[in-house]
């Protein structure tokens, strides 16, 4: 039987397409204003870079090739609203990304490898390389790999004699206020390395990064446990939303 020419409409426009299920179409064939708005973007992009655009338009570039056949902006101004900036889009956790309309696996997908390569590029910059001289790309680093969770993480930078960074390594994740770290376990690591310092690494997803008592605490223990071992603790950074303390600068080592 010939399906109805109703029939027909409904099997190839849905009325909510499932960005999940959708096939990309050729670009010649989007509509022209969207075909257009993509051409101009991209040119703009390809011109002045990063800075010549704004967070939601940077956004749609990103967006473009998870949802090839419709308009992404409405999808990226809804990001930002509710995460605030591109940063903290892309570095969202993958289930509070799916709870927005609009998000499916293919969006999800995106985001989260312009994260990985942003996290791969931040490291490329500092590792195998000596801390104290690149101690701005450090920072930067922590940020880009930490800011923006909601779960505490501690992480492990090892050093050897010239303080050249040669291990990087997620030690414990916790909750949104606590993570669990074990001084004999940093110090049996730094052994198994060879390392000869230590630097700590820890977020506050509160976006505070005074330290807490607890915090305080630890970092004695594990420097007085690294001492012994005649490892150098150098700092303990707090990773906050908008900035990194360090316990060195800020007189508690």
């Amino acid at each position: 039987m010939r399906p109805t020419h109703a029939a027909f409409q409904e099997a190839t426009l849905p009325l909510v397409p499932d960005e999940a299920e959708a096939a990309p179409l050729p670009e010649g064939r989007l509509p022209s204003y969207i075909r257009d708005h993509r051409r101009r973007l991209r040119d703009r992009f390809m011109a002045g870079g990063a800075a010549a655009l704004p967070d939601y338009e940077l956004l749609e570039l990103v967006l473009f090739r998870a949802l090839p056949r419709q308009d992404v902006k409405p999808l990226a101004r809804r990001l930002l609203d509710l995460f605030g900036d591109f940063g903290a889009v892309v570095s969202a956790p993958a289930a509070r990304l799916e709870q927005v309309a609009g998000v499916g696996p293919s969006v999800v997908q995106e985001l989260k490898i312009v994260e990985a390569a942003a996290h791969r590029l931040a490291r490329a910059q500092v590792m195998n390389r000596a801390v104290l001289s690149s101690w701005d790309q450090l920072l930067d680093y922590c940020r880009a790999a930490m800011g923006h969770r909601t779960t505490e993480q501690f992480r492990l930078l090892f050093l050897d004699r010239k303080n050249v960074l040669i291990a990087d390594e997620e030690q414990a994740r916790g909750t949104v206020d606590h993570v669990p770290v074990y001084p004999r376990e940093v110090v049996k690591r730094a052994l198994e390395l060879n390392a000869s310092a230590l630097i700590l690494v820890h977020n506050h997803p509160s976006g505070d990064p005074t330290p807490s008592q607890a915090d305080i605490l630890v970092t004695n223990q594990i420097r007085d446990a690294a001492d012994v071992m005649g490892i150098v603790l150098h700092d303990h950074l707090v990773v906050g939303k908008t900035r990194v303390l360090s316990f060195r600068g800020e007189g508690y080592l």
